[in-house]
């Protein structure tokens, strides 16, 4: 099955929402619901952000370790 995709993953967006849901989190005013809710939203964006991370130390080592010009990579940073 393909993975849908409705807009491509903005790193700095996904970033700047786990940390307005820490903050809400932390400032404790959040419902149990909610923070459960915030919780889970939380724990997918960091995945999310993670993965990026990866692929984009990837992409660094890749071309650090050959001489391979960017255009020429498979690995988009942005999936």
């Amino acid at each position: 099955m393909a993975k849908k995709k409705d807009k491509p993953f903005d790193f700095e967006v996904s970033l700047g929402q786990l940390e307005d849901l820490v903050t809400a989190m932390e400032d404790g005013d959040l419902s149990l619901e909610e923070s459960l809710q915030a919780f889970e939203t939380g724990i997918k964006l960091t995945r999310e952000c993670q993965a990026a991370l990866q692929r984009a130390e990837q992409k660094v080592q890749i071309l650090m370790d050959s001489n391979a010009a960017p255009e020429d990579l498979d690995t988009d940073i942005d999936e």
